[in-house]
């Protein structure tokens, strides 16, 4: 049976990704879901309480298996500290510039003030990789590969400064002007100086 709820589960969240993707967040309904499913919407109600949890799975279920290979490759482990934030650098722009991450930070903007849906985007992406990455440098400030620091703000100037005029235009739609690689070497740079051990 628990097969069943599984498969059943992955059906919906594969139909509500497609009609998210055709109409957007707003002209989607839980009745327009439930028909191309296949079911009736109390059978869709009975897996997600919401159009704004169906919404969150169905957006961001992909995306965290993207996540979690990114952030496996930041290894406390590793002592080339430059070669794994690069690496990183580059898989983190990778995720936040695809269609389907851009489509989520425009509807946790746009809905963010009108119901929950906003901090549940932020809790389930932005908010899970600042944890994240905080976690491995509070590993390297252990290890004294970076100096004494707090991680969580770390962290944070690490990821802002690899979305620096990438992620704003993509969001608004328009160019990219400033190179990607160029970027990632130089916040990499920047913040090996900043936070790593003299």
């Amino acid at each position: 049976m628990r097969v069943k709820t599984d498969e059943k589960r992955e059906a919906i969240l594969a139909m509500a990704k497609e009609v998210f993707r055709e109409v957007g967040y707003e002209r989607a309904s839980m009745a327009m879901i439930s028909a191309r499913v296949g079911g009736s919407k109390a059978t869709l109600y009975s897996y997600f309480k919401s159009k704004d949890e169906l919404f969150a799975a169905a957006m961001t279920e992909a995306m965290e298996e993207q996540g979690d290979d990114m952030i496996r490759g930041l290894d406390p482990e590793n002592p080339d500290l430059e070669a794994v934030l690069t690496r990183f650098g580059r898989a983190y722009l990778r995720l936040l510039i695809s269609p389907d991450a851009l489509a989520i930070m425009r509807v946790a903007v746009s809905e963010g003030i009108n119901s929950s849906l906003g901090a549940e985007l932020y809790a389930r992406g932005p908010g899970r990789g600042l944890d994240l990455v905080t976690r491995y440098l509070t590993e390297l400030v252990g290890k004294g590969t970076l100096r004494d620091c707090n991680p969580r703000i770390a962290a944070a100037h690490l990821l802002q400064m690899m979305e620096a005029g990438i992620v704003q235009p993509r969001m608004f739609g328009a160019p990219i002007t400033i190179d990607q690689e160029e970027l990632i070497s130089a916040t990499v740079e920047a913040f090996i100086r900043a936070y790593g051990r003299s």
